[in-house]
C-alpha cells in the first residue's frame, strides 16, 4: 500500500537525494531551486511511500481548491526511481486520489515532463493517470523546438549568414558571469516586443547561478568588450534549455544570437538535446510564428509540452 504526505522542510535532504537518483528528475526539482520563490506559491509538494520507503515525489503548489504541478517550474509531474514499475505508480495515483478527497481538493492541473529530460523511458505516470483519473483532458499543448545534437539538421541560409557575420565582426562568445550586463538587454527586448518582463529578476537569476553554477549558465557575445547579446541556458543531464535569448539591435545585425547558439551546440558533449522552449502563447492555441521560424532556422523541430487537467471525483 502506498501512502502520501505533504513535504516539510525537515525532509529536504531526503527529497533532494531522491531527485538526484531518479530517472526523470532535474535540478529544477531540487528544493534550493523550488524554494527560491516560495513567497509566491503555497507549496503542496507530495512524498509517496510504500512500506515506509520513499517511492515518488510530486512537486506541487495549491491555490484555492486546485493542486498544480508546481506553477513556478517549466515542467513537472511525478518523479520516480530508475527501477520503479508501472503497478506501483498506479498505486501512487490511487493514493493521490485519496489525498485529494481527504483534503477537499477538487481539481488537479498536471504538467507532464517532456521525454527528452528523462534518463530512461518514464511514461508510467501518464498511464497511471489514464487508469485512475479517467475524466482527465489535455488542457494545454504547447510546442517547443528541439535540436538533436547527435543528429542535427542543417541551418537555414539566413542563420548561416548570421554566423558568418558574427565571425566577420569579430564577436567573442564565451561563458560569462556578467548577468548584470545581459539583463538590461533582455528586459528592453521583452518590454518592446511583448510589454513584458523576464520571469526572473536579476537578483533571482544571480542567486540561482550561485546555487547551481553548473546548471544555470550565461553565454555572452561581446564586441570590443561590450556585451551585445547572449543566452541564459539551463543545463540538465540530457538537455541544454535556452531560458532566455536576447541581443541589442547592433548584436542582431552582427549575428550575436547565431554565434551564441552555435557555441551551445558545440560546447556540451554529455547532453543530447538543445531545447529552445515554447513558441506558443496564451492558452497554447496561439502560435508565435515568427519566433518558431527563427528556432526552426537552426534545425530545431517540434516537441510538445502537455498539461493535463481533471476533477477529482469524490
Amino acid at each position: 500500500m502506498v501512502v502520501v504526505n505533504r513535504y516539510t522542510q525537515d525532509r529536504k535532504c531526503e527529497w533532494d537525494d531522491f531527485v538526484s537518483k531518479s530517472k526523470n528528475g532535474t535540478f529544477l526539482f531540487l528544493r534550493d531551486y523550488m524554494d527560491y520563490h516560495s513567497d509566491r506559491f503555497c507549496d503542496c509538494s507530495l512524498m509517496f511511500r510504500q512500506e515506509g520507503k520513499l517511492v515518488g515525489l510530486l512537486p506541487a503548489n495549491i491555490k484555492d481548491d486546485t493542486l498544480y504541478s508546481h506553477q513556478g517550474l517549466t515542467y513537472g509531474g511525478l518523479v520516480i526511481g530508475c527501477r520503479q514499475v508501472t503497478s506501483v505508480v498506479i498505486e501512487m495515483f490511487e493514493a493521490l486520489r485519496l489525498f485529494l478527497a481527504q483534503n477537499r481538493i477538487r481539481r488537479v492541473v498536471y504538467k507532464a515532463l517532456p521525454w527528452i529530460y528523462c534518463t530512461q523511458t518514464s511514461d508510467e505516470p501518464l498511464y497511471a493517470m489514464h487508469t485512475v483519473f479517467r475524466n482527465y483532458r489535455i488542457a494545454e499543448r504547447d510546442v517547443s523546438s528541439v535540436i538533436d545534437m547527435h543528429n542535427a539538421l542543417k541551418w537555414r541560409e539566413s542563420r548561416k549568414y548570421g554566423l558568418r557575420n558574427a565571425a566577420k565582426n569579430g564577436l567573442k562568445v564565451e561563458f560569462s558571469k556578467d548577468f548584470a550586463a545581459f539583463w538590461p538587454i533582455l528586459s528592453d527586448n521583452l518590454l518592446q516586443k511583448h510589454d513584458a518582463k523576464p520571469v526572473h529578476t536579476l537578483e533571482e537569476i544571480t542567486l540561482l547561478n550561485n546555487r547551481f553554477p553548473d546548471n544555470v549558465l550565461l553565454v555572452s557575445a561581446t564586441k570590443d568588450g561590450v556585451m551585445v547579446g547572449g543566452i541564459v541556458a539551463y543545463v540538465t543531464s540530457q538537455v541544454v534549455h535556452t531560458q532566455y535569448i536576447s541581443a541589442t539591435q547592433e548584436g542582431k545585425r552582427m549575428g550575436a544570437v547565431d554565434a551564441a547558439v552555435d557555441f551551445l551546440l558545440h560546447g556540451f558533449q554529455k547532453q543530447r538535446y538543445l531545447d529552445f522552449g515554447k513558441s506558443t502563447e496564451a492558452d497554447s492555441y496561439t502560435l508565435n510564428r515568427n519566433l518558431l521560424f527563427q528556432k526552426e532556422g537552426f534545425g530545431a523541430r517540434a516537441l510538445c509540452y502537455d498539461t493535463y487537467e481533471w476533477i477529482n471525483e469524490q
